[in-house]
C-alpha cells in the first residue's frame, strides 16, 4: 500500500515502482491519510466534479453578475462569440477559457465552487478538464481521474510552497491551478507520469512572478481574466509536454522557485490591493464607488 510523497520526484518514484498513474498513486495516499475506503474517496471527487460542472453552466448560460457589479457576463459573452464565428485560438481553446471564467464569476457572485485549489483560482482546474473532456468524448470517470492526479500536483505545491496569493502572489494561486490543471490533462490524454509534470513545471514557468493585486480589493478582477490566461496556459504546457518537450527545470525545482519568488514579491503586490492594477487611477476609482471612501485600508 502507497503511504505518502513529498515531492514530485518522490511520486515519480512511487508511479514506477508501483507501475501506476499519478492518479491511482494519488487515490491510494488518500486512502492511507484519511482512513476511509476508495469507494468513498471517489464519491467525494464525483461530488466536486458535479460542482464544478453546474458551477461552468450557470456562468456560460445565466446573467451572472458579481456582488460588486464589478465583473458579470463576459463568460456567456466569450461563448456566444465563439459558436457563432471563426476566432483566432479556435473553438476547443474558448470552450476552456470561458468556462473557467464562468466559474469565477459564479464565486464572485457568491454561487457554490470548488476551491481548486483556491476560490480565486477555482475556474482553471474544470475549465481545462470538463471542456476537453467534452472535446474528446472522455466519460467523467477519465475526468475524475485527471482531477486525482491535478490533487497530487497541487499536494506538492501546498506541502512544499504555497497556493495563496497573500503569500506568494497570483503565481502561487492561478500558476498552480494551471499546473494541476496541465499535469491531469497530461494523462487524461495518455501522457506519462514523467509528461504530467513536466506540463505543470512549465505552466508555472510561464506565469512566474505574476502578482497578486485585487481591484477594490475583490475576487472579481482581475482574477476572472487571469482564469482564462490560465486555462490557455494549462492547454499549452500540456500539448507541448505531450510532444515530448521537457521542461529544462525540474518540476520540484520550478516549486520552490515558486515559493521563493512569491517571498520576494513586495506586500502591496500579495493580494493587498495597495499596488498594481488595484493602485491604479481607475482602480481607486472603483475602490471608492464599491466602499464609498477613498481610503483603502
Amino acid at each position: 500500500m502507497i503511504k505518502d510523497f513529498v515531492n514530485g520526484s518522490d511520486l515519480l518514484s512511487l508511479c514506477h515502482k508501483e507501475e501506476k498513474k499519478i492518479w491511482e498513486v494519488m487515490i491510494e495516499r488518500e486512502i492511507y491519510i484519511s482512513g476511509k475506503s476508495k469507494d468513498e474517496i471517489m464519491e467525494y471527487m464525483w461530488g466536486n466534479l458535479k460542482i464544478m460542472k453546474n458551477a461552468i453552466e450557470k456562468g456560460l448560460q445565466e446573467d451572472i453578475k458579481s456582488v460588486s457589479g464589478l465583473v458579470g457576463g463576459d463568460a456567456k459573452r466569450l461563448r456566444t462569440y465563439y459558436e457563432t464565428k471563426k476566432t483566432l485560438s479556435g473553438e476547443q481553446m474558448n470552450k476552456a477559457v470561458a468556462s473557467a471564467m464562468a466559474v469565477l464569476e459564479v464565486n464572485a457572485s457568491m454561487g457554490q465552487i470548488v476551491a481548486a485549489p483556491t476560490a480565486g483560482s477555482s475556474g482553471i482546474l474544470p475549465g481545462v478538464l470538463i471542456s476537453a473532456g467534452q472535446d474528446f468524448g472522455f466519460d467523467d470517470e477519465v475526468i475524475v481521474q485527471g482531477l486525482f492526479t491535478a490533487a497530487a500536483v497541487g499536494y506538492i505545491i501546498t506541502r512544499n510552497a504555497t497556493v495563496a496569493g497573500a503569500e506568494g502572489g497570483c503565481q502561487a494561486e492561478t500558476g498552480a491551478a494551471a499546473a494541476m490543471a496541465a499535469a491531469g490533462l497530461v494523462e487524461m490524454m495518455g501522457g506519462t507520469p514523467e509528461q504530467a509534470l513536466h506540463g505543470a513545471a512549465m505552466t508555472i514557468k510561464n506565469i512566474l512572478g505574476l502578482v497578486c493585486d485585487p481591484i477594490a480589493g475583490l475576487v472579481e478582477a482581475p482574477c476572472v481574466k487571469r482564469n482564462a490566461i490560465g486555462a490557455a496556459n494549462a492547454y499549452i504546457s500540456a500539448d507541448m509536454a505531450l510532444a515530448g518537450i521537457q521542461s529544462i527545470i525540474p518540476f520540484d525545482e520550478v516549486v520552490d522557485a515558486m515559493y521563493k519568488v512569491g517571498q520576494s514579491i513586495p506586500c502591496s503586490l500579495r493580494e493587498t490591493a495597495l499596488g498594481g492594477l488595484a493602485a491604479t487611477p481607475t482602480g481607486k476609482k472603483i475602490y471608492e464607488k464599491v466602499f464609498g471612501s477613498k481610503e483603502q485600508k
